[in-house]
């Protein structure tokens, strides 16, 4: 308890910084240009709430505090693993879809070629 009577202002000043950093974070994961910037922002604000959780329990003394922490640690690691599978099965989804439209162009290519040159 002694940090917490020798500098009480030490820990409104890191909220004030970690809410601004996970307002930032989540302004880049509304625009963000691509889907991995967003998922990055997403984990970064999962990890910003769990600080702010934790400076909160030592601010408060409460010990509860501590233990949400540990259950908000876990399911945002779920989410974020979840987020990164569905990502990688549209990135994978796009990239079948993009092979399968280069095939038959491919192939329309080869019977367009043929018709000439069996007309010929």
């Amino acid at each position: 308890m002694e940090i917490m009577q020798s500098y009480p202002w030490i820990f409104s000043v890191m909220l004030i910084f970690l809410a601004i950093l996970l307002v930032l974070c989540l302004i880049r994961s509304v625009i963000g240009p691509s889907i991995s910037d967003r998922v990055v922002a997403v984990n970064m604000m999962g990890t910003i709430v769990m600080v702010i959780i934790c400076i909160l329990a030592l601010q408060m003394g409460e010990g509860y505090l501590v233990d949400i922490c540990l259950i908000y640690a876990m399911i945002s690691f779920l989410a974020v693993v979840v987020l990164t599978k569905v990502y990688t099965g549209v990135y994978r989804e796009k990239m079948d879809h993009g092979r399968k439209r280069k095939a038959l162009e491919r192939e329309e290519e080869m019977q367009e070629g043929g018709d000439e040159n069996g007309n010929s």
